[in-house]
């Protein structure tokens, strides 16, 4: 009795430590999915305003943006100097307003943050313009949003749509860093480029507001933190209610509303199939 006693506690122990790892891996994918979209959020308005403001289209060698820990979301934009230097600051807060923006034009250096993040951008720049691992597809552009946080140095490199219309998943990778910002792996995320029509109506008739797109055991059991970027930047746009991924494991759904995460295991989705 005392054996069976402690194999059932052990199990729910194991069982709960289980669930305490996928809760952690959620928050961690969607953390970081939320970091990327206000990056890329900082991108699309900052560039916007930026040259709106700033006259020597010339001058201008790049941009890249982040986040601060004070939630403030940048956009930097440096000279083609070979020693480049800041020539325009562009700071949102969480709305993303742009009447309430800050526009900095004042050249400075870089902070140490910065300089990593223009290195890292650099670095990753060259890797897809030589390297045949990252695929280019018509009507869209390779994004790339630099990371560095929690003691990580990251460069994510999203597909684009040139065009409305569609969702564009897939196509994305991942770069990762050294503490001294050499490049030391990269790696596809999806495998193939899934565009996703906007919302619109069936063979039927009946409205399209929740879409779907599956995970290989590669791409992971999870939504990816490049998905939730996409669907945060386009989820409006769409006027999507939801997106769903699927893996042999789990069933993940955003929520397009609230910007929220709910995952399911696959065997419990099949189980109330049945039971339907």
């Amino acid at each position: 009795m005392k054996r069976i006693l402690f194999l059932l506690l052990t199990f729910v122990s194991l069982s709960a430590g289980a669930q305490t790892d996928l809760q952690t891996r959620i928050k961690t994918i969607v953390d970081e999915g939320k970091r990327l979209y206000r990056s890329e959020m900082a991108s699309w308005y900052g560039t916007d305003l930026f040259l709106v403001n700033y006259k020597s289209r010339t001058n201008v060698g790049g941009y890249f943006s982040f986040t601060t820990k004070e939630d403030v979301s940048k956009c930097i934009f440096f000279s083609k100097a070979e020693k480049p230097k800041v020539i325009g600051t562009i700071s949102f807060d969480k709305t993303f307003n742009p009447e309430l923006a800050k526009i900095d034009l004042n050249e400075r250096e870089f902070t140490v943050m910065e300089n990593d993040l223009y290195v890292l951008r650099k670095v990753a720049l060259t890797t897809i313009n030589t390297d045949t691992l990252f695929k280019r597809y018509s009507n869209t552009d390779l994004n790339l949003i630099p990371l560095v946080y929690n003691n990580e140095k990251k460069v994510y490199v999203l597909t684009g749509p040139k065009q409305g219309g569609a969702v564009i998943l897939g196509n994305d990778y991942l770069m990762t860093f050294d503490s001294n910002n050499q490049l030391i792996a990269r790696k596809p995320l999806h495998k193939n480029i899934i565009p996703v029509p906007y919302a619109g109506k069936q063979s039927d008739g009946t409205e399209i507001v929740s879409t779907l797109h599956s995970h290989l055991p590669e791409t992971g059991d999870l939504i990816t933190s490049t998905d939730i970027c996409t669907l945060m930047l386009y989820e409006k746009f769409a006027k999507w209610k939801s997106h769903k991924v699927v893996s042999q494991k789990y069933l993940s759904t955003w929520d397009c509303a609230k910007d929220e995460l709910t995952v399911v295991e696959m065997d419990a989705v099949e189980k109330m199939v049945k039971e339907k």
